[in-house]
């Protein structure tokens, strides 16, 4: 698209000035902004920025869930030339310090006083950030920091500055162009520091253009919004995608009435990583076991229904999965299922007006996938990452498949390089890793493709499959599987496809078998303890009980029978697990803010428990150190059992 974010803002104000824009709740009450008022406030903000000394291609970190006035401000930084810095709310204060000097920021726009109070401490490992403004005055009455201020006072100082200088938004708004740096995105990696991934307006507008034009999107949609904006997934989806096509973004009041939030707006398209949709399955689960013995009969028996052929009908298909003929009263039935169980279940989940859904970021299991389809929900995979601007592959409505991600859309080329690893061509890829030309020579080839670390092939009808990360995939050594192809990601993500497991992290590379950490389910698992009568304390706990193994045991083998009927992968079977008796956390380092396991860096913290697990051991006593939500330090102690899980011989013919 030849345009700027700002300029498409503009011409959305110019048009329709009265439609809504952006609503969020307050205090239980949702407020509008129509695309007049956001006009207004995005030109009061630039102003601001100006009078401040923000300059063309300087950084304006942005930090806080989901509001409109975090958005305006990222419009106003683009309508001046400067470039937004979305970082992850939920960081620690030291998390800032590497992407702030490393862009040299000395501007801040904040939500509410936990930012403020977590920027104010690092100004002097920080001591050029010099602004800090903040959208929710709660608690902030008292502070008298130089140059901290709130948004309404900027849009004021926007306003004498637009007095003094008319015509000066206009000309700043003409000399932008769409290959000037829109934004910036610190990758949130697995090893070493972040990297500043730099995208245009372009790149990131073409990609969203694209998507649209793939689903069909308008200004008719509605997005519900409550992703971390530092996510590129959720920048895509409601501001780039927002902007493009003109819907309205609904910001929710807080974390925890996202699910509220969700069913009052009812989505048309929605977006979410496995991990929301496994959590809705999950609650759903747990309510219809404590439902009445006829309502839970019901529900089995439409649900049985629904997975048989509810798949084929989203997919306009004659026929079910087994090849089976679909008549009229297979027909009659499902839309009898609808009306007594699908219909009001998706009600229940807040998907009663969702046309299409998406999930990336990792794999969904199949039952999951299929659930939610079965149901009636048009819920696909996409592939992409942050220095694709997201939107590689995506799956055509009639060709949803939960082993594949989908095929490339419009103005993608996709290769596989010698080893496996997928390359890519695309309008939307990164200018630039910021100050890192080493680390862009290392992703960027000259002739222009992309190396996206993942390992996969396209299948025989043009669908891109995902095996792992081309790094990761690995070799066992030694024993009666020597040499056989081990995928640990693959490993993990079949684990976490049973609800009473949250993560997973497999070990087997250069060793003679493969072992596992668990982390369980605390909902789940914790449901299904009491439906028990099973006392526990807390989470170490009920990790330590022997029932709760030998649940855990139960879905280890069902992965090792899995795996056993992959040639392939069979010898990715594990052998011996434990569970942890601590959850994995990014505060701890364990996890990355968008909740990917930082295998190496788990690895070398509990290493003695993968050499406990080696070495034979029955149980290994481990102590850790934990940081708690309210900012204190402590350290959790447990002596963990480690389990041996049956594994199963290859079956013959079975081969991917």
């Amino acid at each position: 698209m030849e345009t700027t974010f700002p300029r498409l803002m503009t011409e959305h104000a110019t048009r329709r000035p009265q439609a809504p824009a952006l609503r969020e709740k307050v205090y239980g009450i949702w407020q509008t902004t129509s695309w007049g008022e956001l006009a207004r406030l995005v030109r009061e903000m630039a102003h601001g920025f100006a009078a401040a000394g923000l300059r063309r291609g300087d950084h304006l970190v942005v930090i806080g869930d989901n509001r409109p006035r975090l958005y305006a401000a990222m419009l106003a930084a683009q309508a001046v030339g400067a470039i937004p810095v979305p970082l992850y709310q939920d960081a620690v204060a030291a998390e800032f310090v590497y992407p702030i000097n490393n862009a040299g920021v000395a501007h801040a726009v904040v939500e509410d006083q936990e930012q403020v109070d977590k920027l104010l401490e690092l100004r002097e490992r920080c001591p050029q950030l010099a602004h800090i403004w903040y959208d929710d005055p709660r608690g902030l009455r008292q502070y008298a920091e130089p140059g901290l201020a709130s948004l309404d006072a900027l849009a004021a100082e926007g306003g004498a500055h637009a007095a003094a200088h008319p015509g000066w938004f206009e000309a700043e708004l003409a000399r932008a162009t769409p290959d000037d740096v829109a934004a910036m995105f610190f990758t949130s990696g697995t090893t070493g520091n972040p990297k500043g991934v730099v995208h245009t307006h372009r790149s990131l507008l073409d990609r969203a253009d694209a998507g649209a034009r793939f689903d069909r999107l308008d200004a008719n949609e509605e997005v519900l919004a409550y992703l971390p904006l530092a996510w590129i997934g959720q920048n895509i989806f409601s501001y780039a995608q927002w902007l493009a096509c003109g819907y309205v973004v609904n910001c929710p009041e807080s974390s925890s009435t996202v699910m509220i939030d969700l069913k009052e707006i009812g989505p048309t398209y929605y977006f979410a990583p496995p991990r929301i949709f496994e959590g809705l399955l999950t609650s759903v689960m747990i309510r219809m076991e404590d439902a009445g013995a006829l309502k839970r009969r019901m529900f089995q028996h439409f649900m049985a229904l629904a997975r048989r052929i509810g798949p084929a009908l989203m997919d306009g298909q004659p026929r079910d999965g087994g090849g089976r003929a679909i008549g009229l009263v297979d027909r009659w039935h499902y839309r009898l299922g609808n009306l007594l169980v699908y219909g009001p279940l998706r009600n229940t989940l807040g998907f009663s007006r969702v046309r299409v859904a998406y999930t990336a970021g990792e794999a969904i299991g199949p039952d999951l996938f299929t659930f939610y389809r079965s149901i009636g929900i048009n819920l696909k995979q996409l592939y992409g990452s942050t220095e694709t601007a997201v939107f590689v592959c995506l799956q055509p409505d009639d060709q949803a498949r939960a082993d594949t991600v989908g095929v490339p859309i419009q103005g993608v080329e996709v290769k596989l390089a010698a080893n496996g690893e997928i390359l890519i061509k695309s309008p939307g890829l990164l200018k630039e890793y910021y100050k890192n030309p080493q680390a862009t020579a290392e992703v960027l080839s000259a002739e222009g493709w992309y190396h996206t670390g993942d390992a996969g092939f396209l299948d025989a009808q043009g669908h891109l499959k995902i095996i792992d990360r081309a790094k990761d995939v690995g070799r066992i050594a030694g024993g009666p599987n020597d040499g056989a192809m081990f995928a640990p990601k693959y490993v993990e993500n079949k684990l976490k496809f049973f609800p009473h497991i949250k993560e997973a992290v497999a070990f087997g590379d250069g060793r003679s078998s493969v072992c596992a950490f668990v982390n369980i389910d605390m909902e789940a698992v914790g449901n299904w303890a009491e439906k028990r009568n099973l006392p526990y304390t807390g989470y170490t706990d009920l990790a330590a009980k022997p029932q709760v193994l030998e649940l855990i045991k139960d879905c280890v083998e069902q992965v090792n029978a899995d795996l056993a009927a992959d040639a392939m992968l069979a010898g990715s079977q594990i052998s011996r697990f434990l569970v942890l008796h601590k959850e994995l956390d990014a505060d701890d380092g364990e996890l990355t803010r968008t909740r990917k396991v930082r295998r190496g860096f788990i690895g070398d913290k509990y290493g003695v428990l993968v050499e406990a697990l080696y070495g034979g051991a029955r149980e290994q006593y481990i102590e850790t150190q934990v940081k708690f939500e309210d900012g204190r330090s402590g350290s959790v102690s447990a002596t963990l059992p480690i389990v041996d899980a049956r594994t199963f011989p290859t079956v013959a013919g079975k081969a991917a």
